[in-house]
């Protein structure tokens, strides 16, 4: 769902490279990688500029961090319920093992764990590995 003032939301100026890669994020169904993006809008802005760029949207709570099971780092979108001062994404990560795309399921919540004390967690991250409903229905 493309969400026009989601830069101003984040008290973010629009920039053409925070409109183009926020434009990327917003018409993704997957996590994207560094590479992802830098193929899709290379003709258009420097290595910098996609790097400084998704800085800010990290630091401003536009997008969050997917790890998947190989540590290659991906990012996606964040839900509505993230802001500059914390991010609220501890929902289940899933990687297809055939297309290798992996997904936000938002609706799914990871469940609580009790740590041992002396321990405070900061983040949580589940990944589920398998296969998704595209490439399911192409079995």
């Amino acid at each position: 769902m493309l969400h026009p003032d989601l830069l101003k939301d984040h008290n973010l100026r629009s920039t053409s490279s925070r409109s183009e890669i926020l434009r990327l994020f917003e018409t993704s169904s997957h996590a994207l990688s560094y590479s992802d993006i830098e193929k899709e809008v290379s003709a258009s802005f420097d290595r910098v500029t996609v790097y400084r760029t998704l800085r800010t949207f990290l630091d401003r709570g536009v997008i969050h961090k997917v790890l998947d099971d190989g540590g290659a780092l991906k990012y996606a979108l964040c839900n509505e319920h993230c802001r500059v001062a914390e991010h609220h994404h501890d929902h289940v990560h899933f990687k297809c093992t055939t297309c290798g795309e992996t997904q936000c399921l938002d609706d799914v919540e990871i469940p609580s764990i009790k740590l041992p004390k002396g321990y405070k967690a900061k983040e949580v991250n589940l990944l589920i590995q398998g296969t998704c409903p595209t490439c399911l229905s192409e079995l």
